[in-house]
């Protein structure tokens, strides 16, 4: 599709503008609302239900109430599995209108939506459901006198909060292991990205979830997110989002029922490269990607980089040409690598954090202004500074944006020490055509994934996630289903003949 055709679907789009609670339209009782805006042309799309406690408990009890009904948790897993596929082929359908409501809300471009974010949410959506009638439970091994058996059961009710940079990948990163294992499900989408998980609730019910299943809490996360972490009857909160905010949600679960609670954090993610790294024009090119995809707001962006003194200078000039290929431009213009900065609050933010690496030692090499596109002040260009220092704030602090902190080191065991410092543990990248350093630092660095010559590699068939101030917990392959059941033995004692 042209440029000409996004627009004229996104001038016909409609936006959902309420929450959906036991398979119905709900809008706050309070009659509150909150603006979305897209901040690709700060024009207002919709004004949404500012929903609260009284609907977070409306929410909760719908989702216990189909819980224990088990009009979802006791079907058998080949029918639930008939389900996520039909939602997976029904997510392709709508694949142009998921893409756009994506790229009007939170300013990506339209092209990454349709490309990478639909097909992906539908690829794990789909993958969970091909899952569901190939997993085993265990037989204890006991004395011939009993049977133990070790069965994976599911939570009850799940509560997903997801954040704005993916906001369909993310919410079917949550639902789709948490609906798979037959739990109930309130999910709240992030304020500036709730449309395509409206949508998405609705297609569920058309590929057959009974309603009350999954229910859609728009709102706040003072208000909203906040009556969740608190609310006595919820299982299992899974959170994706910044490091603050988990923070809160732990809290939470400790002032009200111990809830678990499942996070996935903030991330300040390493990107090393090595002399011997024998393709530097294909570990530049990745390393722009690494940083400036999504406008750099992905939690796990290699925002850091660190470069073996002697090829700084030609690998630097070669990242410098790769980042000319990002420039900014419409989200909904195909050719567009990069689009908007999700808001002016976040605009604001990064902006800062350029400002003051500029009045440091660190160097401005390209980019670091703010740019104008379509009447919008919500586009930054892609930054480089480098001589940055690692106890700089822009080599500690998560920027949530396209601008990148190079940093020199001039062996293996300062390259490791500089990765290493910092609070988070969530994602690192390693480049080196030596087998035996790619094994030794891979194995020595703090993160959840370690990508070897390439960057932030991502599969549903592998775990994703981190430790320290990144969180804990994985999203994605099997081993999801461990936030979302609990085991339970059952034993068996035979009476002696």
């Amino acid at each position: 599709m042209k440029h000409a055709d996004w627009q004229r679907l996104a001038k016909n789009q409609a936006f959902i503008d309420t929450a959906l609670i036991g398979g119905r339209a709900r809008t706050a009782a309070d009659g509150q609302t909150f603006d979305v805006i897209d901040p690709a042309t700060d024009r207002l799309l919709a004004r949404v239900a500012a929903c609260g406690t009284a609907e977070a408990d409306e929410a909760v009890r719908l989702a216990r109430r189909t819980f224990e009904q088990g009009t979802w948790a006791n079907r058998p897993p080949r029918e639930r599995k008939a389900v996520l596929l039909r939602l997976a082929d029904l997510l392709m359908a709508h694949r142009e209108e998921l893409a756009l409501l994506d790229a009007m809300s939170m300013g990506k471009p339209v092209m990454d939506a349709y490309n990478l974010d639909v097909p992906g949410a539908a690829g794990v959506f789909a993958w969970y459901g091909e899952a569901l009638d190939k997993l085993y439970d265990q037989v204890a091994p006991t004395a011939r006198t009993a049977l133990a058996t070790i069965t994976r059961v599911p939570l009850g009710v799940i509560a997903a909060v997801v954040p704005w940079n993916f906001p369909l990948d993310m919410a079917a990163w949550k639902l789709a292991p948490a609906l798979a294992a037959g739990n109930s499900v309130v999910l709240k989408p992030a304020e500036q990205s709730p449309f395509s998980a409206l949508r998405l609730a609705q297609l569920v019910l058309e590929a057959g979830l009974p309603e009350g299943v999954l229910n859609v809490l728009t709102g706040l996360g003072e208000q909203a997110g906040r009556a969740l972490g608190m609310h006595p009857d919820i299982d299992a909160l899974a959170f994706t989002g910044s490091t603050a905010v988990g923070k809160l949600f732990m809290q939470y679960a400790a002032q009200s029922n111990l809830k678990q609670v499942w996070l996935e954090c903030g991330g300040k993610s390493p990107n090393l490269v090595f002399a011997d790294c024998q393709d530097l024009d294909h570990a530049a090119e990745k390393a722009a990607f690494g940083i400036f995809f999504n406008q750099g707001q992905v939690c796990s962006a290699n925002s850091r980089l660190l470069v073996q003194r002697e090829i700084h200078d030609e690998f630097v000039a070669r990242l410098v040409d790769k980042t000319r290929q990002w420039q900014p431009g419409d989200p909904l213009d195909p050719a567009s690598p990069m689009g908007a900065i999700v808001n002016a609050r976040q605009t604001e933010r990064i902006l800062g954090y350029i400002a003051g690496a500029k009045a440091s030692s660190a160097r401005l090499v390209i980019g670091g202004e703010q740019l104008t596109i379509n009447g919008s002040n919500n586009f930054i260009q892609p930054t480089i500074f480098t001589d940055v220092s690692p106890r700089q704030a822009l080599a500690q602090e998560e920027v949530f944006g396209p601008v990148l902190a190079v940093t020199a080191f001039d062996h293996e065991d300062e390259a490791v020490a500089l990765a290493n410092d910092h609070i988070y543990g969530l994602a690192a990248s390693v480049w080196s055509d030596d087998l035996n350093r790619a094994h030794r630092v891979a194995r020595r660095l703090n993160a959840g994934t370690v990508s070897v010559n390439t960057v932030d590699a991502l599969d549903v068939t592998v775990p994703f996630g981190g430790g320290r101030q990144s969180g804990f917990g994985r999203d994605l392959s099997l081993h999801s289903f461990d936030k979302y059941t609990q085991l339970k033995t059952t034993w068996f004692q035979f009476r002696q003949g």
